[in-house]
């Protein structure tokens, strides 16, 4: 009598959700442009299909970050110097150092680098500094970007939404 064989096959993957410069542009507050600069000078690569740039959850909570440190006036040699640290010293990317319900908090003044998800530790950092601290909630971000995700799609003034018709049953 024969057996059949069994073989272990692994659970199919769910694609990672990605998204496009546009919906990117848009999360984050800043231009189609200025993604593409970012992109050209290496310091969010995004994968290219073609012409199109293609983002993954990582590449816009890290472009959210770097958005948000701009607005408060670094540099982007300072953005780069915190984004380089994070990667070397940690390994991973912001969004894989977020727990599940937790906080996580990056506090810089450019040079030193804190990732906190204690308020306690956050507020002693900013007590004991010596310069002023820029505290970004990267948290807040991934939120942002899971809202956005939400969101039904809108349909912009002026654009005719296909017509629905209906059959009637007998």
């Amino acid at each position: 009598m024969f057996k059949a064989r069994t073989k272990n096959r692994p659970e199919p993957q769910v694609p990672e959700r990605t998204y496009s410069s546009s919906e990117v542009a848009q999360v984050a507050s800043v231009s189609l442009r200025q993604l593409q600069w970012w992109d050209e000078r290496k310091v969010v690569s995004p994968r290219h299909e073609g012409h199109r740039r293609v983002y993954g959850r990582g590449e816009v909570i890290e472009i959210t970050v770097i958005a948000e440190l701009r607005r408060k006036g670094f540099s982007l040699q300072k953005i780069r110097r915190v984004l380089r640290f994070l990667q070397r010293e940690m390994g991973k990317r912001l969004a894989e150092l977020m727990q599940p319900g937790s906080e996580l908090h990056l506090v810089t003044d450019g040079r030193s680098i804190f990732l906190e998800d204690h308020h306690e530790r956050i507020i002693d950092i900013l007590k004991n500094a010596r310069q002023p601290m820029f505290l970004v909630c990267v948290s807040d971000q991934a939120r942002r970007l899971s809202e956005t995700e939400r969101k039904p799609a809108r349909i912009e003034p002026g654009v005719i939404a296909p017509q629905v018709r209906r059959a009637r049953v007998g």
